[in-house]
């Protein structure tokens, strides 16, 4: 279940919401591409409701800047820019870096709970769902943010969350080999993390991000 202003709205009509849920999902798995422009009447009738609850939803996912909605043509996928790439694993770095760091030497939870991330990632990627695996992918490294233990971190990283998953999810489909490296490079920090080496676990988590970048930047 997303955690988004639509969904924990409660007087929010249902068929909306679905809307709402429908799009965004697609939106984050990039299912739709950047500059992609979306119809309300195709998206009613895919999910058997009214325009008006597809308007509804567009508009918000609008004041998220996700879409531009244009009357009487539709909503357009607003593109990522480069300086959004940029911005985005300047921060990422920052706070990951640091939290990181906050939580070595690593509780046994964390080591068990980033084991089984990393099988997650290895059967979504043998089973080819790249938009589970975009997920998946924000997950691992959440993992350790969250028990760094301050939940200011916590809440920002987590509103990081959309931008983080279309970047993600625009890399995989411009290069479908790139989940493997990433797996690769996921179980590089894992590693050093699980020994205790922050030194080597900053290393590792660095090369993966700054990598990262410069592929979604290109």
């Amino acid at each position: 279940m997303m955690h988004d202003a639509m969904t924990s709205t409660t007087d929010t009509p249902p068929a909306a919401r679905r809307a709402y849920d429908h799009v965004k999902e697609r939106l984050l798995a990039g299912a739709y591409e950047d500059g992609e422009l979306l119809s309300e009447g195709t998206i009613a009738q895919e999910l058997g409701i009214s325009r008006t609850p597809v308007r509804e939803a567009l508009l918000q996912l609008q004041s998220e800047r996700l879409l531009t909605l244009y009357p009487k043509r539709g909503a357009l996928v607003t593109p990522v820019s480069a300086r959004e790439v940029a911005e985005l694993f300047e921060t990422r770095l920052l706070l990951e870096r640091h939290c990181l760091a906050a939580a070595l030497p690593p509780a046994a939870g964390l080591v068990t709970a980033l084991e089984r991330e990393l099988a997650r990632q290895r059967e979504l990627l043998a089973a080819g769902d790249f938009a589970a695996f975009v997920t998946a992918d924000r997950e691992f490294h959440r993992l350790w943010v969250a028990a760094a233990g301050n939940r200011i971190l916590l809440d920002l990283y987590d509103r990081l969350r959309d931008r983080q998953q279309r970047v993600t999810a625009s890399m995989i489909a411009a290069d479908e080999r790139r989940p493997e490296t990433l797996v690769a490079e996921h179980e590089e920090i894992f590693a050093a993390l699980r020994e205790g080496d922050g030194e080597a676990a900053d290393v590792a988590l660095t090369r993966h991000l700054d990598a990262t970048r410069q592929r979604s930047a290109g």
